[in-house]
């Protein structure tokens, strides 16, 4: 006989963790299930550091969200004594025609967020280790700063726990509807739920068929070097985002960089953003090859020269992206779900996790250009 519960949550990543906290604060009796063992880093959560920032240039409609982030993190610190949020400022930069600095300065507008305009002197002046372009601008975004991915998905769970949630790890789950609601199967046994909460990552085109035509993986490398020099420098920077130009016969081209300021342990951390390397989530080549690494260093050695020292550390993660970039929130039936954060999900985990449990209760509605149904039919 099934064991009962009243929500079932599969997946315990950034957005899994965060609504089983968030269910169980609303009185249900959770269980939560996770194929890998806990604190494990094979998903799309690890690295030691994520950027939150508002001046938000995928899209000003995330703002809002974004500000309700921003204040559950800080209540989730209150709440577990755990410093998991550092506020250090942002710099985006790149071209006046690019898509960085118009997006952010366009978020930053609308929603009349704590902002600096800088032209290219601005830039050198106050970052000399960035080499720019003479025509590039900036942004400076006054609330921006780095997550701890690892503390913050353990410090959900832990709360999670005291609420009195029943986690399970190691344990891939399947799940099927049962009359109005769902019936999970693990090699523990079965469990039957009138709600279910799907967030499992790279892994829901295994859970959620329907949606997998709208979804594919990505693997991403993220690296740490050490500077070959000015680290005092390197350690003061802002979380910053580049949106670089290479012309190739005369036709400009754009990619995102991102990075963080110099961590003694680790090193300077910096990474691309969209390789678009495809791959199968359960058979991802997680070592750094050397085409990942030059990839990266080729773009040091143009725009952060001193930053071209010995590698420290190489951590691969996934993206799982959707067609447009958005994300995809939704509800059907008693199946809730959130994926395709396309490489820029983790910071709005904590708010993530809250509207999944207002979705799952019929408290809330997802923002409208991150539901499902603005895709071709699932």
């Amino acid at each position: 006989m099934p064991v009962s519960f009243d929500a079932i949550v599969v997946g315990l990543g950034a957005h899994g963790s965060a609504a089983t906290y968030h269910l169980a604060k609303r009185g249900l009796r959770v269980l939560g299930i996770e194929r890998f063992a806990r604190g494990h880093t094979l998903g799309s959560s690890g690295g030691l550091s994520r950027i939150i920032r508002l001046s938000y240039y995928e899209h000003p409609d995330y703002v809002p969200l974004l500000r309700h982030a921003w204040d559950l993190w800080r209540e989730l610190e209150r709440d577990s004594g755990e410093s998991l949020l550092a506020q250090t400022g942002g710099l985006y930069m790149g071209p006046r025609e690019g898509q960085l600095v118009p997006g952010a300065l366009l978020s930053a507008r609308t929603h009349g967020l704590a902002h600096e305009e800088l032209d290219a002197l601005d830039i050198r002046r106050r970052h000399p280790l960035f080499r720019i372009d003479d025509d590039w601008i900036a942004i400076r975004d006054e609330q921006a700063g780095w997550l701890a991915p690892e503390r913050c998905i353990e410090t959900h769970l832990r709360l999670s726990e005291r609420h009195g949630v029943v986690l399970r790890f190691g344990e891939p789950a399947t799940w099927s509807r049962d009359g109005g609601g769902v019936v999970v199967t693990s090699a523990s046994g079965s469990y039957r739920a009138q709600h279910l909460v799907l967030s499992a990552g790279a892994w829901m085109p295994e859970l959620l068929p329907e949606l997998a035509p709208h979804l594919w993986i990505e693997r991403n490398v993220l690296f740490w070097f050490e500077p070959q020099d000015h680290v005092e420098e390197f350690a003061r920077l802002p979380v910053w985002i580049m949106e670089d130009v290479v012309r190739h016969e005369s036709v400009p081209a754009y990619r995102m960089y991102y990075g963080f300021p110099y961590d003694a342990a680790h090193g300077f951390k910096l990474a691309g953003l969209h390789w678009g390397d495809r791959v199968d989530p359960n058979a991802v080549d997680r070592e750094a090859r050397p085409i990942d690494e030059e990839r990266i260093r080729s773009f040091i050695r143009r725009r952060i020269p001193a930053a071209d020292g010995e590698r420290r550390l190489a951590k691969v993660c996934m993206y799982t992206n959707s067609p447009d970039g958005h994300f995809i929130i939704d509800r059907d039936g008693p199946v809730t779900y959130a994926s395709a954060c396309s490489g820029h999900g983790f910071k709005f985990a904590s708010a993530i996790g809250e509207l999944l449990a207002e979705l799952t209760l019929d408290d809330a509605s997802a923002p409208a250009f991150l539901r499902a149904r603005r895709l071709s039919p699932v």
